[in-house]
């Protein structure tokens, strides 16, 4: 196998509490368990030598690969095809959708000749807790058992494996039409062996998984133009959400590099207020419902519980269950993608102060009030105490959206989103008649608004810009008139959009900022960035520039992996770079679906 494949040639497998990558050619190169933000028990991405990796593909790999989802669901099928045979490797994991976190996860792997004759080998190398833990292995005819200190793992099926090590390898010979299958468990310490499955149960097992996406994407209410890479993009937010709560994590991976080599290696296995609040429209636009209001109590709770730093009502991030503590490490025995160092677990970005927050924050609470239970008398005072909180807050220096580690400036974005903060949460009190200080609140909506313009305004450039002082353009601000900031076809906006286009867009991708005319405190550089991208198709559409946004959308096409997932960024040669697959790529995708169809229909109507 490839020592580091692209970081793009990979599906993603879940069961909605966890997932997997595996790459195009059968090896699951990255597994995280119980929950998407545990240690590894696979991470050969992030070191192949002593990451650990679980493969199941052709013996002899001269040949073609070729890799899809099965259509409308989150079951990946690898395919070989060489003149001597044409094998299949099904890849999922048995969907947990209920409020219960379990602590039993599997990953069900099948094999089957299409055509001919083909020998597929099995090689199961787990590490866990991130390679840091020795394992024993206990093997039996069926059973091969990992124990290692907090964790217990089982690989079983109709492969006959032998002993390498305190690992497992194997071989079977498979004539046309036949089927074989593995399940690798992993639970608690101690936990009690599942029965060795038939392949007739994998058989049954996969079908199921099938029927439960299928039925799922169906009650999607999306009938547009893009429907394929709108509903695996929907698909993707799911499988990247906590069942049992709720909560979206940000990516599935950590450590994977913006800059292949650098030091922009980061773990977004969290939940960002931010990601999680602008998802909430994308999924009420799909009608996923359910989806938006599990999100909308979740953020809820957070405003409740009121622990963010230094007496702040939110926090920027927290674990998928609401924990706010983060503590970032350096696992330095790891070399990192592709010599992409350092690694780390946790995210020291928890502590920071982005005041943008609010504003994604009120936005979701308001764009989700008309479904759900509406979060009643006690949760109307938690909103309207943050306000007033932020009423005495916001016109303060911080560190932004991006997480910049250079020093706290007077973010433009940040401050635009305080307006949309107020914004929200007057129309909130205006709508259910609900106790405010709305004299307080309008004021420090207008004071912001007026500071925006007058301070956040470049002559030079004739642009809004990325902090008050300076003349660097930021993508974030793309953002603006989806909230209302301000009007999308506005002479102030145009040349906003007309001094993005110059500055920042390249061959219709879109740089966040220029890191050397605003240092970030962080070395290198980075790629374009595909949530930036889609904001721009979002911007474009609202402007009226229908041809520009669709051709900028079809073209951000072209850039999905084989099987239509995005990563963070698009690097110079085309490659995808950043952590694997992005919510937030793909939650814009949805946005910029969303709004273009209607812009593209509103003539024709």
């Amino acid at each position: 196998m490839d020592r580091y494949p692209p970081i793009a040639d990979h599906g993603l497998v879940g069961d909605l509490q966890t997932a997997a990558l595996v790459s195009s050619q059968g090896v699951i190169d990255w597994f995280a368990a119980p929950r998407f933000d545990s240690p590894s028990v696979f991470a050969a991405l992030l070191d192949h030598d002593r990451g650990g990796y679980f493969l199941l593909a052709p013996e002899h790999s001269e040949g073609t690969w070729k890799q899809l989802y099965y259509p409308d669901t989150a079951v990946v099928v690898t395919r070989f095809m060489s003149p001597d045979g044409v094998g299949e490797i099904l890849d999922l994991m048995p969907v947990q959708p209920g409020p219960t976190p379990t602590d039993r996860h599997r990953l069900v792997r099948a094999v089957r000749a299409v055509r001919g004759t083909v020998r597929f080998r099995l090689e199961c190398r787990p590490r866990f807790d991130y390679a840091r833990a020795t394992h024993e292995l206990d093997l039996t005819p069926r059973t091969a058992t990992f124990r290692a200190p907090g964790t217990t793992a089982y690989l079983q099926g109709g492969i006959p494996l032998e002993r390498d090590g305190q690992d497992v390898r194997g071989t079977i010979t498979l004539n046309a039409g036949e089927t074989a299958g593995v399940v690798f468990t992993v639970c608690a310490p101690g936990g009690q062996a599942p029965p060795p499955p038939t392949t007739e149960q994998i058989t049954e097992e996969i079908w199921e998984n099938i029927d439960f996406w299928q039925k799922w994407v169906r009650t999607s209410r999306y009938h547009g133009r893009w429907a394929e890479m709108v509903h695996r993009s929907a698909i993707t937010l799911k499988l990247l959400t906590y069942a049992p709560t709720g909560a979206p994590v940000a990516a599935a991976t950590m450590g994977l590099p913006e800059q292949v080599g650098g030091e922009r290696n980061w773990d977004y296995r969290y939940t960002w207020v931010r990601d999680g609040s602008l998802s909430v429209r994308a999924l009420l636009d799909l009608g996923f419902v359910e989806e938006a209001t599990r999100f909308t109590h979740w953020l809820g709770d957070r405003l409740r519980a009121h622990d963010g730093p230094d007496g702040e009502p939110l926090q920027i991030m927290y674990r998928v269950d609401g924990d706010p503590h983060l503590t970032e490490e350096i696992l330095d025995h790891f070399e990192g993608y592709r010599g992409s160092s350092p690694v780390r677990a946790g995210n020291a970005a928890s502590d920071q102060l982005q005041l943008d927050i609010y504003g994604e924050a009120l936005y979701a609470l308001a764009e989700g009030r008309q479904v759900g239970e509406q979060a009643g008398y006690h949760g109307w005072k938690g909103l309207a105490g943050t306000l007033d909180w932020l009423a005495d807050s916001w016109d303060r220096p911080d560190e932004g959206i991006w997480e910049t580690r250079g020093g706290r400036k007077d973010f433009t974005y940040s401050r635009v989103m305080c307006w949309a903060a107020f914004d929200r949460g007057l129309k909130l009190a205006a709508e259910f008649s609900r106790p405010a200080d709305t004299v307080r609140w309008t004021r420090a909506r207008d004071a912001i608004l007026e500071q925006v313009m007058e301070r956040g305004w470049n002559e030079k450039e004739q642009a809004l810009v990325q902090h008050y002082g300076g003349d660097v353009l930021d993508a974030s601000l793309l953002l603006a008139p989806r909230v209302g900031f301000l009007s999308p076809r506005s002479p102030g906006w145009l040349n906003t959009l007309d001094a993005m286009d110059r500055v920042l867009v390249s061959d219709s991708l879109v740089y966040r900022y220029d890191p050397e005319a605003s240092p970030d405190g962080l070395r290198g550089c980075e790629g374009t960035f595909s949530l930036c991208t889609f904001l721009y198709v979002d911007a474009l559409a609202r402007a009226g520039r229908l041809p520009q946004a669709r051709y900028t959308f079809e073209k951000m096409q072209t850039y999905a992996n084989h099987v239509g997932l995005f990563a963070e960024e698009i690097g110079p040669s085309g490659e995808q770079l950043g952590n694997f697959p992005q919510a937030f790529t793909h939650l814009s995708l949805i946005m910029a679906a969303t709004t273009l169809d209607d812009a593209l229909d509103r003539p024709a109507a």
